[in-house]
């Protein structure tokens, strides 16, 4: 559950009742092209029985792509790995300076100069060497998580008696409908992390299962997250939801909402400098095994990361612009290409035609997110 649910009200205002058909219809695309991606890490041997013959999402890629070159398709994978998770950390740290904002308005300090303080909390970052201790932290995240949606949800049931569905709508603007689409789905994105995940698991052949209640549970979450609070707020709905609450709980939402960006850090960082640390140690030389070396990879991306949040412009624009080709790509496109390729002569006609069909949804919501981003970009520069 990321902060992207938290804009959930705003896309059904824009989408109303197709909204809510979207929210239960992407957990489950994005649970499906988790399992066909998960089961491209699989051949059967000679027993009939599967083998983990890959270990991570360019292991894949480069399966697919051998004949056109061997790591072709782990380069293509690797880069827009690393350029998603680069922007989701900077998109944290952004979101966090913008928080620290808004809760002491009253602080001489610019943005960007909170985002920095920020950015000094995560340097601990660094130090981090296994996904054990990211996924402690996750799970501090998700409790701050849960607490956030409990209090807007409470304050939304205090105000029951204000509930209309005359406020929900047939028919939407096509332009609009097309941002709900993007926030929906882009909230349910995990692909990225999955190979990773199922590889660490202590029981790795309960993962389906673990898919199935997951995005279960995050579809029921969602859908309750967002209609009670568009019911209750209705055409004042605003992009993040919090805002609307009354200022003695916003400032505290938006506390807990920067402990929940800072907590979230940890994850797409770790996955981030080890796809690069593997990339670059690859060539088994012992300079690039040593901690030190490690640390200098996970030093400059946090820089990195710190950079990108203080310099560059309109970042809402072009996250938008990024997520639309990278998110679409590795969580649509990517898994249902490689399943065909990997998995053709096994497949039975309806999984051929669910992959395809998966595909073709994912090309056009990925152009439509290219379209309104550039459009975005052009209107903003003049």
């Amino acid at each position: 559950q990321g902060i992207f649910v938290l804009g959930l009200p705003y896309a059904l205002l824009h989408s109303g009742y197709s909204g809510l058909f979207l929210i239960i219809l992407s957990a489950a695309l994005c649970c499906y092209t988790g399992k066909i991606l998960i089961a491209c890490l699989y051949e059967e041997n000679e027993d009939g029985q599967l083998i983990r013959v890959r270990d991570t999402y360019e292991d894949i890629a480069n399966a697919c792509c051998k004949k056109l070159s061997r790591k072709l398709g782990g380069i293509v994978v690797n880069v827009t790995q690393v350029m998603e998770l680069i922007m989701t950390c900077t998109l944290y740290l952004v979101v966090s300076g913008n928080l620290l904002s808004h809760s002491f308005p009253y602080v001489p300090v610019t943005e960007k100069i909170w985002s920095v303080i920020a950015f000094v909390t995560v340097l601990p970052c660094v130090f981090i060497k296994t996904l054990k201790i990211v996924s402690k932290l996750s799970q501090l995240c998700s409790l701050v998580h849960f607490i956030i949606i409990l209090v807007v949800m409470t304050y939304c049931l205090t105000q029951i008696h204000q509930w209309s569905w005359a406020k929900f709508r047939l028919s939407t603007e096509f332009e609009d409908f097309l941002v709900s689409v993007g926030v929906i789905i882009f909230s349910y994105t995990s692909q990225i992390f999955l190979p990773t995940l199922e590889g660490y698991m202590k029981n790795p052949e309960e993962f389906r299962c673990m898919l199935n209640w997951t995005h279960f549970f995050a579809c029921i979450l969602k859908t309750t997250f967002a209609l009670t609070a568009f019911l209750t707020w209705g055409e004042e709905t605003k992009e993040v939801i919090t805002d609307n609450l009354p200022s003695f709980l916003q400032t505290l939402v938006n506390l807990w909402l920067l402990t929940k960006a800072l907590l979230s850090y940890p994850l797409p960082f770790f996955a981030a400098t080890e796809i690069v640390y593997a990339c670059i140690s690859r060539g088994h030389h012992s300079n690039y095994s040593s901690p030190l070396f490690a640390l200098g990879v996970r030093g400059s991306f946090l820089l990195l990361t710190l950079l990108m949040a203080m310099f560059i412009p309109h970042f809402a624009l072009l996250m938008g612009l990024t997520g639309s080709v990278t998110g679409a790509a590795m969580t649509f496109l990517l898994p249902s290409l490689f399943h065909l390729k990997l998995k053709w002569k096994k497949l039975s006609f309806l999984e051929k035609c669910a992959d395809i069909s998966v595909f073709i949804l994912g090309f056009l919501c990925s152009l439509a997110g290219i379209v309104c981003s550039i459009k975005g970009l052009l209107e903003v520069f003049g």
